[in-house]
C-alpha cells in the first residue's frame, strides 16, 4: 500500500495537518488499515524533501498544514493512471507458515489450516457484516470498496485453504 501516493491523493481535496491526513484516510478506507501518525509525519517530511508537497503554515492551534505541489499532482494522476505491478507478490506470512511447517519434523499443519481457517471465516463474517451494516447506512462507496476486497481475499484465503487441506491429505496417502 503506497502511504505516499494515499497522502498527496487526500492533499488534492484541500491542505491538510499530518492528524486530519491519517483521519481521513482511515475514514475512507473504513479503518481497515490503521495508519501510525509517526509514519504520517514521516511520510509529509519525505514528500516536502522531493518537492511533492509544502508547508503551508500552521493553522490556529499551532498544526503544520500541508499542501499539494503541481509536480505532487502530477505525480497523484501518474499513480491513478498506471496498474499496481504484480511482479513481485507482497509477502504472505499464511503461505510461508504453512510451506516451512511442511517441511519441518513436528509441525502439525492441519491444526494450522483448522485454526487458520476459523480465524478466517470470523474475519469474513465480520465483513460482510460491516459491509451489510454499511448498505443499510447508505454510508459511502469508498469503504465498501475496501470492504468488498477484503470480503474478496478472505473468500479466495479460505478457499486456498481447503485446496491445502486436500493436498495434505494427498500427501499423508491412504490410511489403512
Amino acid at each position: 500500500m503506497s502511504i505516499r501516493h494515499s497522502l498527496l491523493a487526500l492533499l488534492q481535496d484541500r491542505p491538510r495537518y499530518g492528524y486530519q491526513l491519517r483521519i481521513e484516510f482511515e475514514d475512507r478506507t473504513g479503518s481497515t488499515w490503521p495508519l501510525n501518525i509517526g509514519q504520517v509525519y514521516t511520510t509529509l517530511d519525505r514528500l516536502e524533501r522531493d518537492g511533492l508537497v509544502r508547508k503551508e503554515g500552521a493553522d490556529g492551534e499551532g498544526h503544520v498544514v500541508y499542501t499539494i505541489t503541481p509536480e505532487g499532482r502530477a505525480e497523484v494522476r501518474a499513480w491513478f493512471t498506471s496498474p499496481v505491478p504484480r511482479t513481485s507478490p507482497p509477502r504472505n506470512e499464511l503461505a510461508i507458515k504453512l510451506a516451512l511447517g511442511l517441511t519441518l519434523p513436528g509441525v502439525d499443519v492441519g491444526a494450522a489450516i483448522h485454526a487458520q481457517r476459523a480465524v478466517s471465516i470470523r474475519a469474513l463474517q465480520d465483513y460482510t457484516k460491516a459491509r451489510r451494516d454499511m448498505a443499510s447506512q447508505h454510508r459511502s462507496t469508498d469503504t465498501a470498496l475496501v470492504l468488498d476486497s477484503l470480503i474478496f481475499q478472505t473468500e479466495a484465503e479460505v478457499r486456498w485453504l481447503d485446496l491445502c487441506e486436500a493436498r495434505l491429505m494427498q500427501l499423508a496417502g491412504p490410511s489403512s
